[in-house]
């Protein structure tokens, strides 16, 4: 009797097919509030997850990590000489205010974001021109070939974004509302408390099936919620509890309060990314190269990564910037990793003159794994000589701060392995850390250049040995990201950058 009660329901509604509906609220704790709705200024992960359902780029991903169009009509017809980019775009696709998406709306999008985004910094220098070639193409002129150029253009973290050229303002100055062509919108917003996304209507999907981000995005729910949630231990317990559709960025040792429950499930991404120790190149304490020595060969990075994970099938102690099965992988340089030297340390800090000032470490708890990482590393450094400041705040106020290089030495963020090197801004003398030198500078540039992939593999092997010698920005190893979803949900392809616009609920 049940099992034709089920039938009858599911015909009444038309899905006897799938068990999954469409609809509803998807409800996603995240780590804090986004402090900006303009991907274009921000690379926090939050800020990606959340902006990617408004605001949409002329490319983006698939689900194999290659570039693929989204607002472009097509892949871009290249020169022969890889300086000349002509990109078609999509007709009829329509912002959110109901303006139609036109050259100009490019034109004026990616000259901001060349002067104001850190990714955009990286590529100015070799831009000569964006010109509109008619309402429905646009012509990209580099000074010199630049093979990441589709890869930072698809990039949802420090997005080149699409906005109407009307709301694109001149210099420096943020937008006040954001407006996209993707398929939600803004809705209410109470701060602290969440951030609703609606369907955008006029929505134009591209045609082709979904793949990653790529292909036919759709607007399964009928409302997200994204809702900060700076503990972690919460985000957890809101899972299990079953207030909570989908958790980022949960700490280890819940995996097994997550494996037994009825309501939610572990989702583990493997070789997921990197913590990384970002050092202030422009001002203070490591603008020292013998300081910056010191400080790598004190850091016991297995300690530090057993004290964020707890046990080894969440990380690897692993010096290469890339893990094994990358193609961009190497052990170039990876000898002065995990030195674990206090001695050495000692020696380095009394060749370098230190004289007891402190070494200011900026980070977070909303990450407990960043927080737990740099409390076993204070230990250490003391042991070696350093006098060490943990100045730990809000992810936001992280966010804020690091941006004036007075106020810390080191700050601590993670990233994914990227599919392009040249995606991590760290390698060039205009990111938010400053680091240049002559050497490095002119490898990176000969690798952004160089399009034949045997070639660029052995510029970034000499890369990764230039990091290592110069300690530029430190690795700390690999890690397996844990994120939570409910039974429930479908539709949300793991990713480090999370979308719910083909969710559904069952």
């Amino acid at each position: 009797m049940l099992k034709s009660v089920t039938v009858i329901l599911a015909a009444a509604l038309g899905s006897v097919a799938t068990p999954s509906l469409a609809g509803g609220v998807v409800n996603v704790a995240i780590v804090g509030e986004p402090d900006t709705l303009d991907p274009m200024v921000s690379t926090k992960d939050v800020v990606s997850i959340v902006t990617q359902h408004v605001v949409e780029t002329l490319y983006t991903f698939d689900g194999s990590w290659n570039v693929a169009p989204l607002l472009a009509k097509d892949l871009p017809t290249i020169s022969e000489d890889g300086k000349t980019y002509d990109i078609a775009l999509r007709e009829g696709v329509t912002f959110s205010d109901g303006s139609k998406l036109d050259s100009a709306d490019v034109v004026a999008s990616l000259e901001r974001w060349l002067k104001i985004a850190s990714r955009g910094k990286t590529v100015a220098d070799k831009v000569e021109s964006i010109t509109a070639k008619g309402p429905d193409a646009v012509e990209i002129k580099m000074t010199s070939p630049y093979a990441p150029l589709l890869s930072l253009l698809a990039f949802s973290n420090s997005a080149a974004a699409i906005y109407p050229s009307e709301i694109v303002p001149k210099g420096d100055a943020p937008i006040d509302k954001v407006i996209g062509t993707g398929p939600y919108k803004y809705g209410k917003h109470v701060p602290d408390q969440y951030l609703q996304l609606v369907p955008f209507k006029g929505f134009v999907p591209r045609k082709d099936p979904a793949n990653g981000g790529a292909g036919k995005r759709g607007q399964g729910p009928d409302e997200i919620r994204f809702i900060p949630v700076p503990d972690p231990n919460t985000r957890v317990e809101g899972l299990v509890s079953g207030q909570f559709d989908f958790a980022d960025s949960l700490p280890a040792e819940s995996y097994d309060r997550l494996e037994p429950s009825d309501k939610a499930k572990p989702v583990l991404l493997k070789d997921f990314g990197w913590p990384v120790w970002a050092i202030n190149h422009k001002a203070g304490l490591l603008t020292n190269k013998t300081i910056r020595q010191a400080l790598l060969a004190a850091l016991p990075f297995d300690d530090m990564l057993y004290a964020a994970f707890g046990d080894d099938k969440f990380f690897k102690v692993d010096g290469a910037l890339y893990p094994e099965g990358w193609k961009w992988h190497t052990e170039e340089g990876t000898e002065a990793y995990n030195q674990n030297d206090p001695s050495k340390a000692a020696e380095l800090l009394k060749e370098a003159g230190y004289d007891g000032k402190p070494l200011r470490i900026l980070t977070s708890r909303q990450y407990e794994f960043h927080y737990k990482m740099a409390e076993v590393a204070k230990q250490a450094l003391e042991a070696a000589g350093f006098k060490v400041q943990m100045d730990v705040v809000d992810w936001a106020t992280l966010g804020q701060r690091r941006n004036d290089p007075a106020l810390w030495d080191i700050y601590i963020t993670h990233s994914p392995f990227l599919p392009e090197p040249a995606l991590t801004d760290m390698w060039f003398p205009a990111s938010r850390i400053g680091w240049s030198n002559p050497q490095k500078d002119k490898t990176v540039d000969a690798f952004v250049a160089e399009t034949d992939p045997a070639k660029r593999e052995k510029l970034f092997a000499e890369m990764q040995k230039e990091n290592y010698d110069d300690v530029g920005f430190i690795k700390v190893g690999n890690f397996n990201a844990l994120l939570g979803e409910a039974k429930t949900l479908g539709g949300v392809p793991p990713s480090p950058w999370p979308y719910f616009w083909n969710a559904s609920k069952k």
